[in-house]
């Protein structure tokens, strides 16, 4: 009883710690374009339409995704009201269940001080910390595989449980693929099939479990697959399945970036955790585990990041489910490094201080820079970018002062590990991220965010509740949807950008254009100049022009 006590004040520490960074300030900056706003605009139009089976943009089919996120999104739109706090607390929710069960995973395979390393790994490093900020569905996507993975490992050791590990695997990797797609299945069949070549095709379930497996995947994929066929025909899934095949062969939306892109994304954008987790990349460690949990993490890992190598369409978060095996290996080194009594060579606290150092530049430069744009305009090449650096934002002066801040505790963490006090040196680089991202993520995105779309989306609101049409001119955007509040009918599905700027319209019509693209806008009979502010021109359209 006592040792179960123990646990649940560690389960309690790691969820409020987790609550703490993850939950407040979610709705501190407006959504972001595209894909924030994207889906919590699949969400609201489930509310607006009632029609919870079928996703939909601009109520027409949005074939790209399944609807198991859009589901939780428009349940906390149901509870927060549709807002930008309620489009991101699903996350904020999977990242505090996410390092409870790094946490007690970690425990049950090593010990309590390993479980609070991988949980400390994946909320001080900077991607994987602001992943569960967001408003996007791979945290959940990527929640789902993970575990989908480790029933597998479970399946594959314990040969007396092996049909309910079996079962919990299909469970887990059929909510996976009904929150993002079959890639999910993908993935995990080449981790195994990695796993079955590595020991050298020896039989590791039965036919029978494997069947299992099939099974309960195919009830849980099933749920929405088989439904939505019924309801709305063929056409919809064979929209679906072409569209992941084209994100798997061609660059789609511009997103074609070269090979290594991912190698350096990872690298780059999940320090610390990336750069203390290479010598686990590099080195042999011993494992004491007997489920071999650092071989599947290792296969997870390079999966991943080869998989979305090859993969034509490239985007940043591709290739997050390569944070939960990092973050394990990260945590896999320092233990290592603790029971041997070692401290870090002295490359590995180079490129410590160098990525450290270079981040804390970053965040000092960004509002610092924008303090002093008149510096800045004269090396800008892009117009739009000079418009957009003209819209009057109040900055306080203190802001720059939080980079400074972080690089002198990355200064002291690097200080920490060359006395050989690791585990005080990576805590404190751990949790200075942390609290920096926390403190940044309020003090200064909201402000930079007002360069970038704030007018623009400032416009769109301003028009809520009012009978017109809202739309944008020359660039592609998901925004006027969700801060227009755009109903259904509005306007009609035939109506296009073209019949809102040209044909007899029966109610007003807005645009939002760059201001790269005035002069097209003007050349428009009809169109009425209302006012520019920043990056962004608007105009009104009105009937019998």
């Amino acid at each position: 009883m006592p040792q179960t006590r123990s646990v649940w004040i560690y389960v309690l520490i790691v969820a409020s710690i987790a609550a703490f960074f993850f939950i407040p300030f979610l709705g501190a900056v407006h959504l972001f374009d595209w894909d924030e706003i994207n889906f919590a605009e699949s969400a609201r139009e489930m509310l607006v339409t009632g029609n919870y089976s079928r996703v939909q943009i601009d109520f027409q089919p949005f074939w790209e995704k399944p609807p198991l996120f859009f589901w939780l999104q428009a349940a906390s739109m149901h509870l927060f009201g549709v807002n930008e706090f309620a489009a991101r607390f699903p996350n904020a929710v999977v990242g505090i269940i996410t390092l409870v069960t790094f946490f007690l995973i970690g425990r049950k395979l090593y010990n309590e001080k390993f479980g609070m390393l991988w949980s400390l790994s994946m909320l001080g490093s900077f991607l994987p910390h602001l992943y569960f900020k967001s408003g996007i569905i791979d945290p959940w996507f990527n929640y789902f595989i993970f575990l989908g993975i480790y029933c597998g490992v479970h399946w594959v050791n314990r040969k007396e449980h092996g049909g309910k590990f079996a079962a919990l695997s299909g469970l887990f990797i059929g909510l996976a693929t009904i929150t993002k797609g079959p890639v999910a299945l993908l993935i995990s069949m080449l981790v195994a099939a990695v796993f079955w070549i590595s020991v050298r095709f020896r039989k590791v379930v039965s036919f029978k479990h494997l069947l299992l497996f099939i099974l309960v995947f195919t009830l849980t994929a099933g749920v929405w697959f088989f439904a939505d066929v019924m309801d709305n025909g063929i056409g919809f899934f064979n929209q679906f399945i072409q569209y992941q095949i084209d994100l798997f062969l061609h660059p789609v939306a511009g997103h074609g970036e070269p090979f290594y892109y991912h190698f350096v994304v990872v690298l780059v954008g999940c320090f610390p955790m990336s750069i203390i987790a290479l010598p686990a990349l590099t080195r042999n460690y011993s494992e004491p585990s007997p489920m071999k949990f650092k071989k599947w993490m290792l296969i997870l890992f390079w999966v991943v990041m080869l998989l979305f190598s090859i993969v034509k369409t490239k985007i940043v978060h591709y290739s997050s489910l390569a944070y939960f095996p990092l973050s394990f290996l990260a945590a896999h080194t320092v233990a290592n490094y603790l029971n041997e009594k070692k401290k870090f060579s002295g490359w590995l606290i180079f490129l410590f201080l160098l990525f450290g150092i270079t981040f804390s530049l970053l965040l000092f430069g960004a509002p610092w820079l924008a303090q002093h744009k008149e510096a800045l305009i004269p090396y800008l090449k892009d117009s739009f970018a000079v418009d957009c650096l003209k819209t009057e934002v109040h900055w306080s002066g203190f802001e720059s002062s939080i980079g400074i801040v972080y690089g002198v505790c990355i200064c002291a963490g690097a200080y920490f590990l060359i006395r050989k006090k690791l585990l005080t040196g990576i805590s404190l680089a751990y949790l200075s991220t942390a609290l920096c991202l926390f403190i940044y993520l309020k003090a200064v995105v909201p402000k930079i965010e007002e360069y970038s779309q704030g007018p623009a989306i400032e416009f769109y609101q301003s028009l809520q509740g009012k009978k017109v049409y809202v739309t944008t001119f020359g660039f592609k955007s998901y925004a006027q949807y969700f801060y227009f509040r755009k109903q259904p009918g509005d306007p009609p599905q035939s109506h296009s950008d073209d019949w809102l700027q040209k044909g007899n319209i029966d109610r007003p019509a807005y645009f939002a254009a760059k201001s790269t693209s005035m002069h097209d806008v003007e050349n428009i009979s009809g169109m009425k100049f209302l006012y520019q502010k920043g990056g962004y021109a608007f105009y009104e359209r009105e009937p019998g022009h």
